[in-house]
């Protein structure tokens, strides 16, 4: 037996210990993936629950609906309210701790009034590497993670979900709008929608990878290393430049390290989580 087959046999059994479950459910890579599995293991015993609220990016709303629909599983919306989550527009380092705190135990209400045995979620074992104080509200809740627990990495749940037939499994990583602005710096709704307003357009100009952080009146571009020279052509910069002053940055810059998952995490400890 292959690694990646073991693991996948892993899965299978950590999933149907279960019984039943509610899968936090994004729309990514991962979280199809897990839910597909649950769907295939548990059979009806699944519900699919997606978080709308700000912070999350419009398209990935669709885009949760639709594999959702396709995968066969029931699908429910919970809509969070930023006020409701404790410390959430403070921004403090500690942020995802608190967020994740809130939206984990309104999924676990979810599932104790549908008869659900358990509330899933679908890190994996790439996201140990860097700083998520998320995962301590996960583990104070008792969710459970079974793709980390099961040691997938991203590239092999691609994998998985490519073996499945399931389409998607290589849509771009995504996260949290919030993830955008600096930890300190105060999180609104206005710069929520327009980082993803901005991440909108240059998705439309074909950067599928990208990043807008959202320093005060700045804003820090990250696409792929290797496309970092097609914003800097003449009328790509033009056009980049015009429509994020129109969504009210007063200035654009390109991160020339180009992206990487989590940079706004860069120089803090773990300690802080």
């Amino acid at each position: 037996m292959s690694d990646l087959q073991g693991k996948l046999s892993r899965l299978l059994e950590i999933v149907e210990r279960c019984g039943s479950a509610a899968v936090a459910f994004s729309g990514g890579v991962d979280s199809t993936l897990l839910l597909s599995v649950a769907s295939e293991v548990l059979e009806g015993r699944v519900l699919a629950v997606t978080v709308a609220a700000p912070f999350m990016p419009r398209h990935e709303l669709h885009a949760a609906a639709e594999a959702a629909a396709l995968i066969g599983a029931r699908h429910i919306t919970v809509d969070v309210d930023l006020d409701d989550i404790e410390r959430f527009c403070a921004n403090p380092v500690d942020r995802c701790y608190f967020c994740k705190r809130h939206l984990f135990s309104k999924i676990l209400e979810i599932a104790r009034r549908e008869g659900l045995s358990c509330v899933m979620e679908a890190s994996n074992a790439d996201d140990s590497g860097d700083y998520r104080p998320g995962m301590r509200a996960v583990r104070e809740l008792g969710i459970l993670s079974p793709l980390l627990d099961a040691g997938l990495v991203k590239e092999e749940i691609r994998e998985l979900l490519r073996g499945r037939g399931v389409p998607g499994w290589d849509r771009p990583s995504t996260a949290c709008l919030a993830s955008r602005v600096p930890y300190g710096e105060p999180i609104t709704i206005e710069k929520l929608l327009r980082i993803d307003r901005a991440e909108d357009l240059l998705r439309s100009l074909g950067f599928a990878q990208c990043r807008v952080r959202h320093h005060g009146g700045l804003a820090r571009i990250e696409v792929e290393p290797d496309m970092v020279a097609r914003t800097l052509e003449p009328e790509m910069r033009e056009t980049i430049l015009k429509r994020l002053e129109g969504l009210g940055f007063a200035y654009v810059a390109v991160d020339l390290r180009g992206f990487r998952t989590g940079s706004l995490n860069e120089g803090i400890s773990r300690s802080e989580a």
